[in-house]
């Protein structure tokens, strides 16, 4: 969606557990309401501890009635945002934005094949609605743990039937990226929303089946690494400084408020602007970007401080944070 988002006051009119760990949040905005296109979002105000702050939730279905849709899944090792939205109550009162859209849906290709694992079915289900109401050709592969973790699954058997594949990695399933790409028309597009190693398995994929780079489209969620999330130490030398970093926290956000000047823009691993250069780590880096390439993550030459964790050790960094001249 092009333009300027806008901050609107909002209430909460009500929530519904889809899971045990995912809550559908309906919300109503002030003013003129803005309809939202498949893979959009909309930014929510929260409060974590003190700190006010913000995060980035996908819009579930059409919203036809004039409520925004968004699923939260409570992470244990939450930064704050999805505790903060689990707290709230029905009347609560909101600040939220009208839709933006970094991970929008093209019409009228000849085939579509829609990828989601875990909460990432969030943006894929309503462009799963949206092409299903076109009549498009589709198929739609959804990965979770358990059946229990599998929200909007009945509502999209219902529409889909068969167009739907189910796996859960609990009994040993696995989605086969390569035959659904091997059977996809030409011209078709791929569509992807999940942890960093489905992303990954699934660029991989498309690029080994010589498909065009255009074709792929993907948005992903910069909580997921190979490794669970530990605490580990930042040192600058430069500015004599060593942070810890706690495992609900990122590594920017421990910079901040550590007063490091940083640069940062998306906070999701994808515009790149918060990368720092690595000078040295006893620890494995977890990169959970999705802006540096899986050859520049290897080099180990600079990370993502917004999402990108050490796991086993420490790591030192430069960073942009200069003394004035005068």
């Amino acid at each position: 969606m092009a333009g300027e988002r806008e901050w609107r006051q909002a209430e909460l009119r009500a929530t519904r557990d889809l899971t045990p760990d995912i809550r559908l949040f309906e919300i109503a905005p002030a003013g003129e309401f803005v309809p939202p296109a498949p893979g959009s979002h909309i930014n929510v105000a929260v409060q974590i501890g003190e700190r006010p702050d913000v995060r980035s939730y996908s819009i579930v279905g059409p919203c036809a009635d004039g409520l925004y849709r968004i699923a939260v899944k409570l992470l244990p090792l939450s930064r704050g945002g999805s505790a903060h939205m689990w707290r709230l109550k029905p009347g609560a009162r909101l600040s939220v934005t009208t839709p933006g859209n970094h991970f929008p849906l093209a019409l009228h290709r000849p085939d579509y094949l829609l990828v989601a694992g875990g909460i990432g079915i969030t943006p894929i289900y309503t462009m799963a609605l949206a092409l299903a109401r076109e009549g498009a050709r589709m198929r739609l592969l959804y990965g979770c743990r358990t059946p229990r973790d599998a929200a909007f699954a009945e509502e999209l058997r219902a529409v889909l039937g068969d167009r739907l594949s189910l796996a859960f990695s609990q009994d040993g399933g696995r989605l086969d990226l390569a035959s659904a790409i091997a059977s996809l028309a030409p011209g078709g597009e791929l569509y992807v929303c999940g942890p960093i190693g489905l992303l990954e398995e699934a660029k991989r994929t498309w690029r080994d089946s010589g498909r065009p780079v255009d074709g792929l489209r993907f948005e992903t969620f910069g909580n997921s690494g190979r490794f669970a999330s530990e605490t580990f130490t930042v040192r600058i030398p430069r500015l004599g400084l060593e942070i810890a970093v706690p495992p609900n926290r990122t590594m920017l956000d421990a910079l901040e408020e550590a007063g490091v000047a940083m640069i940062s823009d998306c906070r999701r691993g994808e515009c790149g602007l918060c990368a720092l250069r690595i000078l040295d780590t006893d620890g494995i880096v977890d990169h959970r970007d999705v802006f540096f390439s899986e050859e520049e993550k290897a080099e180990n030459a600079k990370l993502c401080t917004c999402v990108s964790r050490v796991a086993g050790g420490s790591i030192t960094v430069d960073t942009p944070d200069r003394p004035a001249p005068w």
